[in-house]
């Protein structure tokens, strides 16, 4: 089977509340919603490729369970393959408590679940059509063995290497480092790998130094509003600057899979179009990023390539 990106990551089912704003420790406030939605850092990233136009094949691991069941038959509805996502009775499916304030912004509770029972034999049952694809993504979600597994298979059969390491883990394994081509984090994140406090493009440039030293040839930083910093090794030894796109100004309805957005963006552009411009697959990449912030949700929020505009796909 040939695809185009693959994804080895997380199937998370989110409990979204929408509430006025965020309580405080020990406060109760009262909330205008609640509905349930489809995520993981690993599905949002496949089905962002999925609606830009990618052939997308997915390496996860479900709950035997309702939840499960449920979160199944709503992948059986995409366009992703899905031949490598098994199930175990050792752990509940995924779930997300995501909170979503007036302003847009998110805070997340995480229940690993299933997730963390990925092994190496559940990656390996999937090395060829690893070996396959032109790009490889992976996040911090499920087991790292798993992780470093998955990548080490992409680097040895020439396909290009994302890491979304988030959630962010202080020391993270140098295997799954050295194995990443392109690490891709935000604020928060690049803060904990770098100990670089990043609030704006200067901080994104120094933060993105230093993880280039930790062992990836290009380091992206998602600023949210303020756009994305991209720096690689070439750049950084021809003393070239890095790459800077602002993001367009709008007002958020919920930002929760906007950076999953930005990265499945992204592993399109590198697998469809990979001689575009770093800088036109940053800008690109940003434009369906704020679009996903104009909707509810995690994969409801997320554009499909007819919602776009064409020059987006413009070779």
């Amino acid at each position: 089977m040939l695809v185009d990106i693959v994804v080895v990551g997380s199937l998370v089912t989110d409990y979204i509340t929408r509430t006025p704003s965020f309580p405080r420790p020990g406060e109760t406030v009262f909330g205008h919603g609640l509905s349930i939605g489809f995520g993981g850092k690993g599905a949002n990233q496949c089905l962002m490729a999925a609606k830009l136009g990618a052939a997308t094949a997915f390496v996860g691991k479900l709950g035997h369970d309702a939840v499960g069941d449920n979160y199944l038959d709503e992948l059986k509805r995409t366009t992703i393959n899905i031949d490598h996502v098994t199930r175990t009775s050792l752990a509940q499916s995924a779930v997300a408590n995501v909170v979503v304030d007036d302003n847009g912004e998110n805070c997340i509770v995480n229940i690993p679940g299933s997730n963390r029972l990925m092994t190496v034999e559940d990656v390996n049952a999937a090395a060829e059509v690893i070996k396959s694809a032109k790009v490889l993504i992976c996040q911090n979600e499920i087991s790292f063995d798993a992780t470093k597994a998955a990548l080490t298979i992409a680097r040895q059969n020439g396909v290009v290497t994302v890491l979304n390491a988030g959630p962010a883990v202080p020391n993270l394994d140098p295997e799954i480092l050295n194995n990443s081509d392109i690490v891709c984090v935000n604020e928060t994140e690049a803060e904990v790998l770098t100990g670089v406090p990043v609030s704006g493009v200067a901080d994104a440039v120094s933060a993105a130094k230093v993880l280039l030293t930790q062992g990836c040839r290009e380091a992206v930083i998602t600023l949210g509003a303020k756009g994305a910093v991209s720096l690689d090794l070439t750049s950084l030894a021809a003393g070239t600057d890095h790459e800077w796109v602002p993001a367009e100004k709008v007002v958020a309805v919920d930002t929760t899979g906007a950076g999953d957005a930005f990265i499945g963006a992204m592993a399109f552009y590198l697998a469809k179009m990979p001689t575009l411009p770093t800088k036109e697959k940053l800008r690109r990449s940003c434009a369906i990023a704020t679009q996903s912030v104009l909707k509810p949700g995690a994969w409801l929020s997320l554009p499909a390539r007819e919602e776009l505009p064409s020059h987006l796909f413009d070779e």
